[in-house]
């Protein structure tokens, strides 16, 4: 039997649309693709992640461990052709935000994924709340896309440890202006969870550099993270406060008792200023009457001088209101 020029046309019309326009793409601004063929991955030849410097701050064991080729990297635009044995992986490289306590793996770790646990120094059980803003790495697409079954739960791991060991071995650094020692400062400032609410920054810059070699270990890059938030467990919250509000009074009371004494050193300064110009006025009025003496004992000699000691003492007879006088017997 004769199979109609129909079938003929449907198979082809079959591989036309299979084959042919499903294999036009396109790669959004947003994104970035690689492709397969046989499922092997398009390289660039002698290339890997150790030639780029996102691999730069990896320790010597880590190097050899996270070691991944690179990989053609299709850049936004279209449309592009691919055949049937070829596969697209696209990926979205735009910043993303996150909580912190976000677990990619079990929705009510970390208590539903709103706060982070972590112990400190002194065996204080806190929470963390925060954020962190991370992107897909567009040069270690390999990590991301074929080395790394959960790429985001590696790095929230990474991330979780780095930052339970800080806080567990967090100390403050050491500042000239504390308070002296034995007045109230080491009772509060040995409380580890003061350490970290005051030195948030520090803790945040940490991780910023701690988590820089996620690009090169999992095709992730942390852009940054922001730890808003430290609570201390609600049976220590009150006593807590209360040991701030008196470490608070004392440092109010030792500053204003300081600027009482600045205060009174400085006009005490001030009044021996004023002691002293007066004092030196009084030298320079007796060292120009004892020129003009000299010019006047020069000038007329000696009697002169005894009409001016007469003078003097008639000056001094007219300020005088009471005179008492010794009689000779």
């Amino acid at each position: 039997m004769a199979i109609p020029v129909g079938f003929y046309y449907g198979v082809l019309a079959w591989f036309v649309i299979v084959f042919v326009l499903r294999g036009f793409y396109t790669i959004n601004q947003n994104q970035r693709a690689v492709k397969t063929i046989f499922g092997r991955a398009q390289r660039i030849r002698g290339k890997t992640t150790l030639d780029d410097p996102i691999s730069q701050n990896l320790s010597g064991d880590e190097i050899e461990r996270y070691k991944y080729p690179q990989v053609r990297v299709i850049l936004p635009g279209g449309p592009y052709f691919k055949w049937p044995w070829e596969t697209i992986y696209k990926v979205s490289i735009a910043t993303q935000t996150v909580n912190m306590a976000y677990d990619p793996t079990d929705r009510s770790a970390n208590r539903n994924n709103t706060v982070l646990e972590a112990v400190t120094k002194d065996q204080l059980n806190i929470g963390l709340t925060g954020q962190i803003r991370y992107r897909v790495s567009e040069k270690n697409l390999y990590a991301y896309i074929f080395a790394i079954k959960n790429p985001l739960a590696h790095v929230m791991g990474y991330f979780v440890s780095v930052l339970r060991e800080r806080i567990a071995n967090f100390e403050a650094p050491k500042k000239s202006d504390e308070l002296p020692p034995g007045v109230g400062s080491s009772i509060a400032q040995g409380i580890s969870i003061n350490d970290l609410r005051k030195n948030l920054r520090d803790i945040n810059d940490h991780m910023d550099r701690e988590c820089s070699v996620s690009a090169a270990r999992y095709g992730v890059v942390l852009e940054a993270s922001l730890i808003t938030g430290i609570d201390p467990p609600q049976e220590v919250e009150s006593a807590l406060a209360a040991i701030n509000t008196a470490h608070n009074q004392v440092s109010s009371d030792i500053s204003l008792a300081q600027a009482s004494a600045d205060q009174r050193i400085v006009q005490s300064n001030k009044a021996v200023e004023i002691e002293t110009l007066k004092a030196q006025g009084e030298v320079e009025g007796l060292k120009h009457i004892t020129n003009q003496l000299n010019e006047l004992k020069k000038q007329g000699g000696k009697h002169v001088m005894d009409l001016y000691i007469r003078n003097i003492r008639l000056g001094l007879l007219d300020q005088t209101k009471r005179i008492i006088r010794r009689e000779s017997r």
